[in-house]
């Protein structure tokens, strides 16, 4: 459990831990979002995804990623040992399931930077778990601002990522809270709002059978109460 939530209290309560998924056209905010909440609240953690790239040289093995060998990947989606998957640029990427679902049965949460399709299959999956957020940009051409505010790509790919922007904008529909990121602390905020919310779900929290159960087996009818 965090220290710094509103939902940190002085009384534990075992808890299932969550999967925060985030979602956004590329400039939207969604990384910038994600590497803010990673630094400010100590309960969540990154999956580290598997892949059948070559490891480049700056890369750590478990750390980056985990990288398998294609048969290896392959087996690993037969046997339903992934949650979501994908193939870019001749190399699958996915995310394993066990190493997820081990940290949520600890009361640990997970975060997922991941696009719309993934998001897809690991809803699929892991409904009761998954907590989706969209984030959305304010308009079209404040997209386009913030993308060659970037000065990252050219011209062209900049006119690439707006079409494929607006083709990933029409999935909105298909996530559990939609965010306009007109203003980043505010779009910050209101994430972590739903994660504060969402973390006190009674079906989230196991130990609130024990906790009660507790509170009505104790003496409350010496008149000590107030």
């Amino acid at each position: 459990m965090t220290t710094d939530d509103a939902d940190a209290v002085s009384v534990p309560i075992a808890r299932r831990g969550l999967m925060l998924v985030l979602s956004s056209p590329s400039g939207a905010g969604k990384s910038t979002i994600a590497r803010n909440l990673m630094e400010i609240d100590a309960g969540f953690e990154l999956s580290v995804s598997v892949t059948t790239r070559a490891r480049r040289g700056s890369e750590i093995e478990g750390v980056h990623y985990r990288f398998v060998d294609e048969r290896t990947f392959m087996r690993m989606r037969d046997d339903d040992d992934l949650l979501e998957w994908a193939e870019v640029h001749g190399n699958h990427y996915a995310t394993p399931r066990a190493p997820v679902e081990q940290a949520m049965a600890a009361g640990r949460d997970m975060l997922f930077d991941i696009d719309w399709q993934g998001a897809k299959q690991m809803i699929q999956k892991m409904r009761a778990d998954v907590v989706s957020v969209f984030i959305l940009p304010p308009s079209m051409a404040e997209l386009r601002a913030r993308l060659m505010r970037r000065a990252e790509d050219r011209p062209d790919v900049i006119e690439q990522r707006l079409k494929n922007a607006a083709l990933e904008i029409e999935h909105w529909r298909e996530y559990d809270y939609v965010i306009v990121n007109d203003d980043l602390d505010r779009a910050f905020e209101a994430v972590r709002a739903i994660v504060r919310a969402e973390r006190l779900r009674r079906d989230r929290r196991p130990g609130l059978f024990d906790f009660v159960s507790g509170l009505l087996a104790s003496d409350w009818r010496d008149g000590s109460a107030s």
